[in-house]
C-alpha cells in the first residue's frame, strides 16, 4: 500500500535546532519504506524531513507538501515558503490553522517530532480523526510532552499511539500498524469500475 505519512513538527524555535537531523532522517526513512511523505510545505523540521526524503535514491513514493497560501505566487512571495523538496505541493488555500487539518486529513499516518503549538494541532486533529500516530521521543517540545499531556487529560485514543526515539524504528512500527488496519484490503488497479475493495467481497 502507498500509505501518505504526514511528518509534524515546528518551523522555528529550539526544536528545530535541536532535531533537524532526526527530522532528515524521518524523512529518508519514509522515502526507504516506499510510501508518500506529506508536510505542511513549511520550514524547519518539515522542510528537513522533504530533504531526507528527497536524499533517498529513487523513491517509489512522492514528497507532498500542503501549503497554507492558495497559488505558487502567494506560497513564495507572502508566506515565503520553500519548494524544491516538494514533487507536488496542494495549495490549500486555508491559512495555517485549516492547512493543518486538511494535511492532516489526507494523511493515513502522523509522526510528531519537536513541535510547539501547530504541532500540537495536528496531533490532536489526527487522534481525534483515528489516524495512526507516532512520536519520536528526544526530539523536544510537544513530542517530548505528549505522554505528559495524554496523562494529564482525558484521551482514549492516546493508548494506540506509537513512540520510539529511533526515526527508522518509528517509521516501520508505524507502517506496521497501517499493515495491520489494511489487512484484508484488496486493490486491483486494472478494475476501472470498482478500484478498491475488500478481499473476498464481490
Amino acid at each position: 500500500m502507498r500509505y501518505q505519512i504526514c511528518v509534524s513538527g515546528a518551523s522555528t524555535g529550539e526544536t528545530v535546532r535541536m532535531s533537524k537531523d532526526l527530522a532528515f532522517e524521518l524523512g529518508r526513512a519514509v522515502a526507504e519504506s516506499g510510501k508518500t511523505l506529506t508536510t505542511g510545505a513549511t520550514v524547519g523540521l518539515p522542510m528537513h524531513a522533504a530533504a531526507g526524503f528527497k536524499s533517498f535514491p529513487n523513491p517509489k513514493g512522492l514528497s507532498v507538501g500542503f501549503s497554507p497560501a492558495s497559488s505558487f505566487r502567494e506560497h513564495v512571495n507572502s508566506y515565503k515558503l520553500p519548494v524544491r523538496q516538494f514533487d507536488y505541493i496542494n495549495f490549500t488555500g486555508m491559512d495555517y490553522v485549516g492547512r493543518d487539518v486538511h494535511l492532516v486529513r489526507c494523511s493515513d499516518a502522523v509522526i510528531t517530532i519537536g513541535g510547539k503549538m501547530g504541532t500540537l494541532h495536528e496531533l490532536a486533529t489526527a487522534l481525534e480523526s483515528g489516524k495512526v500516530c507516532g512520536v519520536l521521543l528526544g526530539s523536544g517540545g510537544t513530542a517530548d510532552y505528549a505522554q505528559t499531556l495524554f496523562g494529564a487529560i482525558e484521551v482514549p485514543e492516546a493508548k494506540d499511539v506509537i513512540y520510539d526515539t529511533d526515526p527508522d524504528e518509528l517509521v516501520w512500527k508505524v507502517v506496521a500498524r497501517l499493515d495491520a488496519e489494511y489487512e484484508g484490503f484488496y486493490h486491483d488497479p486494472e478494475d476501472t469500475h470498482v478500484s478498491a475493495r475488500r478481499s473476498g467481497e464481490g
